[in-house]
């Protein structure tokens, strides 16, 4: 019955608007109390920023800096509330998350000139995982939007080399509107996945390695969304509604049709 419920529970979030997913969510997870660890690490959903209490810093929560009710700060390295016998990454990774948080950081000033980052690193048994997060939003008004990105990679260590495997997410949301054209809300999300091989002297070179891979990712899906999704909004609504006066676009289309016919004769 439970693996039912939760089936039904991930089917009912893909057909609701994306950008409630948050608060349809919660509402789930206070019905179905049992399904509320698995659906909070099964579902992405936009991400929330908190502020570091010792750093006054503003930090991204997700579900792997999450213990119960409590954030790991990768400020402070603390979480908050404190938590008992927390698990923390080991002093290596510990420094490597470090210095890809300040990797990050630049690449969110070159790219989106704001908004709010973080990454976390765990440890694994034959090498270490991550995930690095970024969030964007415009200021509330008659239009509004938000952009999330969450990347989530594994480096299994080798000889030489370690094999990533990175699957990125993208949760998308865009809301404009006056009184001559109505309001559009657009939303939604992607996700992608990649697995490669790359050489490794170092632990510098593991920040290297997952800095170019999630720069590769976004920059591809950033353009598919462009061209692809967005393309064809775009040509769906110019084909569905159209500023232009009905009688006159119908007698545009019959003085075309008009010209055609002349040059056929």
């Amino acid at each position: 019955m439970s693996s039912d419920q939760f089936d039904s529970a991930l089917d009912l979030l893909r057909r609701l608007p994306p950008h409630s997913t948050s608060a349809n969510l919660t509402r789930i997870c206070a019905l179905t109390p049992s399904l509320t660890e698995e659906l909070l690490s099964s579902v992405d959903q936009p991400l929330q920023t908190r502020q570091c209490r010792k750093t006054k810093k503003d930090y991204l929560v997700c579900d792997y800096n999450r213990d119960g009710d409590s954030y790991r700060s990768p400020w402070s390295n603390e979480f908050e509330p404190e938590v008992e016998d927390a698990e923390f990454p080991s002093e290596r990774v510990r420094a490597m998350e470090v210095r890809m948080g300040e990797a990050v950081e630049v690449y969110r000033e070159l790219y989106y000139e704001g908004g709010v980052s973080s990454v976390y690193f765990w440890d694994l048994d034959d090498g270490f995982a991550g995930v690095v997060l970024l969030k964007k939003t415009t200021p509330k008004g008659s239009s509004e939007g938000g952009w999330d990105s969450i990347h989530v990679f594994e480096a299994i260590d080798r000889a030489r080399t370690a094999h990533y495997k990175l699957t990125s997410t993208v949760i998308l949301h865009l809301r404009t509107g006056n009184d001559a054209l109505g309001e559009m809300d657009l939303s939604g999300n992607m996700t992608r996945q990649v697995e490669q091989d790359m050489p490794v002297q170092g632990d510098g070179s593991h920040i290297v390695n997952v800095g170019k891979l999630v720069e590769d990712m976004e920059l591809k899906m950033r353009n598919l969304l462009q061209e692809v999704y967005f393309g064809k909004a775009k040509d769906i609504v110019g084909d569905l509604r159209s500023i232009q006066p009905l009688t006159e676009a119908n007698r545009d289309k019959a003085t075309h049709q008009e010209m055609i016919n002349s040059m056929k004769r």
